[in-house]
């Protein structure tokens, strides 16, 4: 593992939100939505967007329990997953009404990722801290129940990402401290799982791709954020060894070059400014 390759300047805070209203209270959730606003939520349940320039935040609607990861399905929906629940819910995004999808089973629901060629939305299930178990569910983003699609005994299944033109899920186990990798066979079925990275230095929470194929890996602890390339090569593409500007990362969106990153630690959502970019996930999975 190489020493940084971003400097420390590189890093801020977008927005800080201890005294804002909604306070932006130990924000886990971060995704770019079609409106161009940054949204999040909060431990209170808010669901929240950003100002592009980071002067406003505004909500939108409200759970009552605790926000995770987020995504959007185009410019129709976002979907939202929620600790206290154990449900995810579909926010429309012309009346801002809130469903909660049916699903008998799931745990605790931490990440949603569209899978745009099979209509469906993907989610991880975190299960349990203290020991393995399945998985990760799939929802028809027409509408039904969801239903375990991989019932493989993950580590704490948190952050999932896919890259285009690659028919896989790749799914963070936490306290494995690795990336697996889930391939997806062409009925849609969750297919062979195998080790993508491994013995990772922390715990790993976000994935995100960049547009060179490489896949970033946000650090809950310590406070960093690596970047793994093609040949599997791990280097910390940004860190905070003071826990201000990156404290405890968990989620991170890419806008361009702007990856945008939730902080359990605090209150604030911050930006780093890559090298490489990527296009929104609204856009992309359009």
């Amino acid at each position: 593992m190489s020493s940084p390759l971003l400097s420390r300047d590189r890093m801020r805070v977008f927005f800080d939100g201890i005294w804002s209203e909604p306070r932006l209270s130990h924000p886990e959730g971060v995704a770019i939505g079609p409106d161009g606003w940054i949204w999040c939520g909060n431990h209170d349940g808010d669901i929240c967007r950003i100002a592009p320039d980071g002067n406003t935040i505004e909500r939108i609607a409200e759970t009552g329990g605790f926000i995770l990861g987020l995504a959007f399905d185009g410019d129709r929906a976002l979907y939202v997953c929620d600790l206290k629940h154990a449900a995810v819910f579909r926010l429309d995004l012309s009346t801002h009404d809130l469903a909660r999808l049916e699903a008998p089973g799931l745990r605790i629901p931490n990440y949603p990722v569209i899978d745009r060629r099979r209509g469906r939305l993907l989610v991880s299930d975190s299960h349990d801290s203290e020991r393995a178990g399945p998985g990760i569910w799939s929802f028809d983003l027409a509408g039904g129940p969801g239903e375990l699609w991989c019932d493989r005994a993950f580590t704490f299944a948190n952050g999932l990402a896919m890259r285009s033109g690659e028919e896989a899920l790749y799914v963070c186990e936490t306290f494995a401290q690795s990336v697996s990798r889930v391939a997806i066979e062409p009925d849609g079925r969750a297919g062979a799982i195998t080790p993508y990275v491994t013995n990772l230095p922390g715990y790993p929470d976000g994935l995100a791709f960049d547009d060179g194929g490489n896949l970033l890996i946000s650090l809950y602890e310590p406070s960093r954020i690596l970047r793994v390339d093609a040949a599997g090569t791990v280097n910390v593409l940004a860190e905070d060894p003071t826990a201000h500007v990156l404290c405890h990362p968990t989620n991170v969106a890419f806008d361009g070059n702007k990856l945008y990153a939730a902080n359990l630690g605090r209150w604030h959502i911050a930006v780093v400014d890559c090298d490489i970019g990527a296009t929104s996930l609204w856009r992309a999975t359009a």
